[in-house]
């Protein structure tokens, strides 16, 4: 049997994307190349792979059993025929793309990007905000490293825990609650901004409140940690935020954080990427950086 390696990269994009309008489109080929190259697939494997379900493609029980199968044999594949080469950072011209919550572009951000120029001068970073709903851009390759609080539940995606954080209540210097311990009683009496891309008024401070029985009043919803402490600025206002990520921002804005009144489980850092770049020495490069100005975050 001559075995054609292009179908399993084919079988690998089809199978992760769920559609051949977007395995056409990581592949960077048409609609209908990719539909006689699943035609292909199906006479090879004896298998529909996918099959329609009104305006959707389902993979067959055969494609969903042999998934990460194929996914791990397109990366090893992908390991013997790439050469061993090391990055030549001072010629290095590409464009990194990274997601990340606001609060630590804001922390760590202009580190990483010193950090990068003083060795990869021809290197541009684009920092995007987090997405109001959940992508899957980093699996389909539009975004290299992806920092934020939620682990990713895809087993393509490598992830490392940097560390955890824990959430602090900020208000501005000359509130009323800074003249005496702020407790749980005070805490729910004031007013609040919860932090959400989405717009949600309620928070897992508000569960953790309804458990005692308490209840707070929520006055706005901020779309980021830094939006939001811009508005506790403006008045007697509480916000929750990570204490580390957020405290470049309290001398600036003239805020200060006291503890949370209430206990909260510990708040994880996650660094994301797709494995597809596990032996892409470039991008290890700007993980090692990236790393080590999280790290820097951690621990002061």
């Amino acid at each position: 049997m001559q075995l054609d390696l292009n179908l399993l990269t084919a079988l690998d994009a089809l199978l992760e994307e769920g559609s051949v309008t977007g395995a056409a489109d990581r592949l960077h080929l048409s609609a209908p190349a990719m539909s006689r190259t699943l035609g292909r697939i199906r006479r090879a494997t004896g298998d529909q792979i996918l099959v329609r379900t009104g305006r959707t493609m389902t993979p067959t029980p055969h494609a969903t059993a042999i998934r990460e199968q194929v996914h791990a044999l397109v990366h090893q594949v992908q390991a013997v025929l790439s050469p061993e080469r090391a990055v030549d950072l001072a010629t290095l011209d590409r464009v990194f793309t990274l997601r990340w919550h606001d609060s630590i572009t804001t922390a760590v951000g202009a580190d990483l990007l010193a950090a990068v120029r003083a060795e990869a001068p021809g290197v541009r970073l684009r920092f995007l905000v987090e997405s109001a709903s959940d992508t899957d851009e980093l699996r389909r390759g539009h975004i290299d490293l992806e920092a934020g609080t939620t682990e990713p539940d895809l087993p393509e995606i490598s992830r490392e825990l940097v560390g955890h954080d824990r959430v602090v209540v900020v208000l501005r210097a000359g509130h009323p609650l800074t003249e005496e311990p702020l407790t749980l009683e005070r805490y729910t009496a004031a007013e609040h901004i919860t932090v959400s891309r989405r717009g949600r008024l309620r928070d897992p401070i508000d569960d953790a409140l309804l458990d005692r029985g308490l209840h707070r009043t929520v006055v706005a919803a901020a779309p980021t940690a830094v939006a939001a402490m811009q508005l506790v600025r403006s008045g007697d206002f509480l916000a929750a935020v990570a204490e580390r990520t957020s405290r470049p921002m309290l001398d600036d804005l003239g805020l200060v954080a006291l503890p949370l009144p209430l206990e909260t489980p510990p708040v994880p850092l996650y660094l994301a990427w797709h494995q597809r770049y596990d032996g892409d020495h470039a991008h290890a490069w700007l993980r090692t950086r990236t790393l080590a100005v999280l790290h820097a975050l951690r621990d002061a």
